[in-house]
């Protein structure tokens, strides 16, 4: 019988309903027994985006009997450690499930600082009573750093209430609805300054890590908005934290960090202009059912046969669109 282990670590919810699957037996990361459960495995999901005592264990995969590897997460930089990278097992990630949500978020954060709200609230626990003026979505520029799914649903969502939208990908092409354009990264720099507001949902990877340096900060127009919700070392953080306290930027929203969880003495928690957010912008109420029933259906093809959905390219570190068949 195929057998399939499930790792739950970290603080995601372990999946208990999996355990009426036959198929499948639940060992955690600092179990004595996970090195064996590989070896007898021919299946592996980390119910959690991260590796911690996997790859300790690591050495007792059979390269010629575990062919497929799962993550919860979307994206699947957390669990590509060198070992698993280099095995001939197929790896897949958890794409699709959160971009809704995700993209509400975003578009939540952006008219947050356009309609001025914080400061709204501010005014309202002091009792008082301040007409402002604010300043409109519609007719802005959007660009989103990182077109893959998550990124997409962000530019259908924004280009649905009048934005242009244009994107920012491995390799420069011809777009296509919602992108008005779609840049290589190396002309970052050069483009961002043509637009209002930043969006950066890049997986992280050796390509992307540092992508949006200081000089892209640099080159923002004056009064930007950026949000990051793909991974935290994807941007300079300091750098955004002096434009923004310099008052080059108008808002920077972060719910992915450099550090996770972020240091309780760290600046951004106290700087004017900043929305810190625990790395929450994808988790909606019934977001784990949705993983669960993701992970149901990979089983299912899994045992079957089938081809496997969001498959990853290792080297590259992101999902692929077409299906392996194990």
């Amino acid at each position: 019988m195929t057998e399939i282990v499930i790792v739950p670590v970290g603080s995601s919810p372990d999946p208990a309903p999996l355990r009426d699957l036959a198929t499948v037996r639940v060992v955690g990361p600092t179990d004595p027994g996970l090195p064996a459960a590989l070896a007898g495995a021919d299946g592996l999901v980390v119910w959690d985006g991260v590796h911690d005592g996997l790859p300790d264990a690591w050495a007792a995969a059979a390269p010629r009997r575990l062919r497929w590897v799962h993550t919860s997460s979307a994206g699947p930089d957390r669990l590509l450690f060198p070992a698993l990278a280099a095995h001939p097992s197929t790896l897949t990630c958890s794409r699709g499930v959160l971009d809704d949500d995700i993209a509400e978020y975003v578009l939540a954060c952006v008219l947050g600082f356009l309609k001025d709200l914080p400061t709204t609230v501010r005014l309202q626990d002091r009792h008082r009573w301040q007409h402002r003026v604010t300043r409109s979505l519609a007719g802005r520029r959007v660009l989103v750093v990182g077109a893959g799914s998550i990124g997409t649903r962000v530019a259908r969502v924004f280009s649905a209430l009048g934005t242009r939208v244009d994107g920012v990908v491995r390799t420069a092409r011809p777009a296509t609805a919602p992108f008005g354009a779609l840049h290589g990264p190396q002309d970052l720099a050069a483009v961002v300054g043509d637009h209002d507001v930043v969006v950066v949902t890049a997986p992280l990877s050796a390509a992307t890590r540092g992508l949006v340096g200081a000089d892209v900060v640099a080159a923002m127009r004056p009064g930007t908005i950026v949000v990051n919700v793909g991974r935290g070392p994807v941007v300079d953080e300091d750098a955004l934290r002096r434009a923004l306290t310099g008052g080059h930027l108008a808002g920077v929203a972060l719910d992915v960090w450099e550090r996770e969880p972020l240091p309780v003495d760290s600046p951004w928690w106290d700087t004017p202009g900043a929305l810190v957010s625990p790395h929450l912008a994808g988790d909606a109420e019934g977001f784990t059912q949705r993983l669960e029933d993701l992970l149901r259906e990979q089983v299912r093809r899994f045992t079957t046969g089938e081809g496997l959905l969001h498959v990853v390219d290792k080297q590259h570190g992101y999902a692929t669109t077409p299906t392996v068949t194990t």
